[in-house]
């Protein structure tokens, strides 16, 4: 699958001081406007908490049913009342907020595209991914095949926000260390999922680290985390990793926040002390 850049900006330097962000976690159902009512909720706790930047997890507004349920709620990009929430909420609290994803209109008619939105303090669009990586699973009495509803995207996503360098990510790319290789030097990662708990117990958290010590990055991976009306469970454990790898904040199932500083400082300096990123050689680059 080709990889390509859009929404590029220059790499630049991060703003002193230790700034909150936040995850939120979910177990969403198939009402949109029950989940965002949640959400709003949860937002606000975070707000409440002093975070600057906010994220919601992987369909935070629709867990259906069935898979095809989503398709009933895409919208168009500029419109809907998804993007209409995100939007408000993140002009009246003043903050970065970050869709976790919704679904948007594709190329055809019965499929949709899984896309994380970044929204800006004044309420306008920063930046848009579409999820590159569409999880397939067929293990005991689980089954998902993404594909059959979901378009994937193919352009990587970088943003220069007040923070850092942001890339964004969603879930299942959790497994692919070339996409985030891809992205260059980033200061946060974003990685909104819905991990099942089969595969989150066994394999979430050792991913979610690595691509933090990997990258000397703090890693922002809010979850859907609890069971769900269609009869799913997913892992959750929201969290919040150092570019150590140190996990600084963690839910573990449940609506909740999880919060943290990152601190630019403390960042360089690991990687002024373990220049691992400048080791790499040229095919790897």
């Amino acid at each position: 699958m080709p990889i390509k850049s859009k929404n590029t900006k220059p790499i630049g330097t991060s703003v002193p001081g230790v700034i909150k962000i936040a995850g939120i976690q979910m177990a969403s159902g198939p009402q949109v406007a029950a989940n965002l009512s949640e959400a709003e909720r949860l937002i606000e706790i975070a707000v409440e908490q002093g975070a600057k930047l906010v994220a919601l997890p992987e369909y935070f507004a629709i867990m259906g049913l069935k898979d095809t349920d989503k398709i009933k709620a895409r919208e168009q990009e500029g419109d809907g009342p998804i993007q209409k929430f995100l939007s408000r909420m993140a002009k009246k609290h003043s903050i970065w907020l970050i869709g976790g994803t919704i679904p948007l209109k594709a190329s055809v008619a019965n499929k949709v595209r899984n896309s994380c939105l970044v929204f800006e303090p004044n309420g306008k669009l920063a930046a848009r991914y579409d999820k590159i990586h569409l999880f397939g699973l067929d293990l005991g009495n689980e089954h998902f095949r993404e594909e059959d509803t979901i378009e994937p995207g193919d352009g990587i996503v970088v943003l220069e926000t007040p923070f850092g360098v942001i890339g964004l990510s969603v879930c299942y790319d959790l497994r692919f260390p070339e996409l985030y290789r891809a992205m260059g030097e980033v200061d946060l990662l974003i990685i909104p999922s819905a991990f099942t708990d089969t595969t989150g117990k066994a394999h979430w958290e050792t991913l979610v680290r690595a691509r933090a010590i990997e990258n000397l990055c703090y890693v922002l991976a809010p979850a859907q985390g609890g069971y769900h009306l269609s009869g799913r469970e997913t892992h959750g454990n929201s969290m919040i990793v150092d570019p150590w790898g140190v996990v600084l904040d963690r839910l573990p199932k449940g609506s909740g926040v999880v919060i943290a500083g990152i601190n630019p400082a403390y960042q360089a300096s690991l990687r002024l002390s373990l220049p691992a990123l400048k080791h790499r050689t040229m095919h790897e680059c």
